[in-house]
Parts: C-alpha cells; structure tokens; sequence
C-alpha cells in the first residue's frame, strides 16, 4: 500500500507539469491587455509600454514561458499583476473560506443524498422512492445561481434570519452551503440508489435474508460495505468538483474564496493568478483520487494494491 502510494504521489509531478504547459498557453490566447487593464483607460502608450516592461510582458512568448516553467519547477507561482502580491500568498487568504465551505456543503449533501438513495433502493418503485427521486431532479435540474437568489431572497430580504454576504460567523456559511450541495446532493442520492438497487440483487443478500437476518443487518452489513466503493468514488469526484468549481456561488454570495478570486483574475487578465489557481485545482483533483483509490482498501479488504 505505502509504495502504491508513493508511485501516485510521483505520478502526480508529469501530469501536473503537463497542465502547466496547457494553462500558460491557454491564458496567454485570453483576449485584452494587462498592461493596458493596470495602466488606466486614460493612459498613453508610453505608459503601457512602460507596464508591459515591468510585467515582464514584453518579451517573447517562449521567453516568458521558459520563465514561468521553471519558476513553476522551483515551486515559485509568482506574482499577481494586479496586486503585487506573491500568487501563494494571494491563494492562502482565499483558500481556507473556500475550504470549509465546501466541506460543509459537502458534509449535509452527503448525509441526506445517501440517506435519499438508501431509502429509494429499499422502496424502489414506491412513494419513498418516487418522491426521493423527484427530489434529486429537481436538485439537477435547478441551476445555483437561482436557488442562491431565491435562498437569499426568503431566508435575508423576506425574514432576515441569515446575511448574504461575508464569510466572518457559521450563519454566513448556511445559505452558500445549501446553495452549493444541493446539486451534489441530488447526485449522490441518484448515485447510490443506481448502487444499492445493483447490490441488492446480488445472491450474498438474498442468501443473508434466506438465513432470516433482519432487512436493517443486511442493508447496512452486507450490502452498504459492497455499494459504497462506486458511491466513494462520486463523491471524491464531487468533492474536487465542489472545491475548485463554486464559481458561480461565490460570486452570487460575494464569496471571498477561489472563486471569487479565479473571476477578479481572468477580468483583470492576472496571469500568474490565473495558472496558479488552475494548477492548484488540477492538484486538488489528482490527490482526491489518491485519497478515494486508498479508501477502497479501508471499505473493501480484499482490494489488494502492487
């Protein structure tokens, strides 16, 4: 297990290097002028030239690229254009607001998705079921920025019980969170019902309730360990999706997480923001995939790694 893991952690630098390479060239094809956005709508070309020199903008492509690769290889992710800032500093002030809000989103869309699949497997093809899968529709289908607004709408403006804004107390953590994993939620329940109808139908359980064991011990001892290794696979993924891909709620809830800044970013053209983010959430995706590929171990003992 521990040289399995450690060859991931080795496999991770390749890959992360290669998406490098894709994000200097994809933010450099953005449209506009840093210098220009920096100097002012009002400045002269002198003054543009000037900033450009300063931002190191004014050299050849390759030569820029050279650069930043090999400040990427000494763990340098350099400076933001817009505020001077090293770009580590920058993402260390946002990151911690973005975390927790995404481990509480991820927290009750867990619970009540699961729960929500459970009992539809139990019951499938009844109300539990119908209702529960009514339910996860329409969490799909409801796109976040309206389900913030309305949230926003009836919970702050109508009964004033929560902010809207800020991320200074947990009040201001419940309507962003319900806003974010409702989707995730609506998923997993889908998820684990797909599983748990599949695992249901396998010969063990209906040899364990030939044995006139009671339906709770063999749901949750026989069928819930089996059904939860595709179930823990989504939700790494939705974990990596909820981390890196809370855009649109940040900027509903003036968030001030990576979100937030990944959008202040690509409109001011901040470059070095721009690929320090992005490689930071290409780096959050491999490692929760190592983190789920160890997990099947813990759930499954006979998932054996070489």
């Amino acid at each position: 297990m521990l040289s399995y893991f450690f060859r991931r952690l080795l496999g991770m630098v390749p890959t992360l290097l290669f998406v490098s390479v894709i994000v200097f060239l994809f933010v450099h094809m953005l449209p506009g002028d840093p210098a220009r956005l920096a100097a002012g709508p009002d400045a002269d070309p002198a003054t543009i030239a000037l900033i450009r020199s300063d931002l190191g903008l004014d050299k050849p492509l390759p030569q820029q690229f050279v650069r930043y690769f090999s400040d990427i290889v000494q763990g340098n992710l350099g400076v933001s254009l817009r505020t001077k800032r090293p770009v580590s500093t920058e993402i260390a002030d946002r990151f911690m607001p973005t975390f927790w809000l995404t481990v509480f989103s991820m927290l009750w869309s867990v619970i009540i998705g699961m729960t929500i699949g459970i009992l539809s497997a139990v019951w499938r093809n009844k109300w539990p079921d119908r209702l529960g899968m009514t339910l996860a529709v329409s969490g799909i289908s409801f796109p976040a920025f309206a389900l913030g607004m309305m949230l926003m709408q009836i919970f702050s403006v109508g009964l004033g019980w929560l902010p809207t804004v800020g991320a200074s107390s947990w009040k201001h953590y419940i309507l962003p969170a319900l806003t974010l994993g409702a989707g995730v939620a609506a998923v997993m329940a889908r998820f684990t019902r797909a599983s748990f109808v599949d695992v249901i139908q396998e010969d063990f359980v209906r040899t364990a309730r030939a044995k006139g064991l009671s339906e709770p011990v063999v749901m949750i001892k026989h069928t819930l360990r089996n059904a939860l290794i595709p179930v823990v696979t989504m939700m790494g993924l939705q974990f990596g999706f909820l981390l890196g891909g809370s855009i649109v709620v940040e900027t509903v809830f003036n968030w001030p997480g990576l979100g937030r800044l990944l959008v202040d970013s690509v409109n001011q053209r901040d470059y070095p923001v721009i690929q320090g983010l992005v490689l930071l959430f290409s780096f959050e995706f491999i490692l929760i995939n190592l983190v789920v590929d160890v997990l099947y171990g813990a759930i499954n003992p006979s998932i054996r790694y070489k």
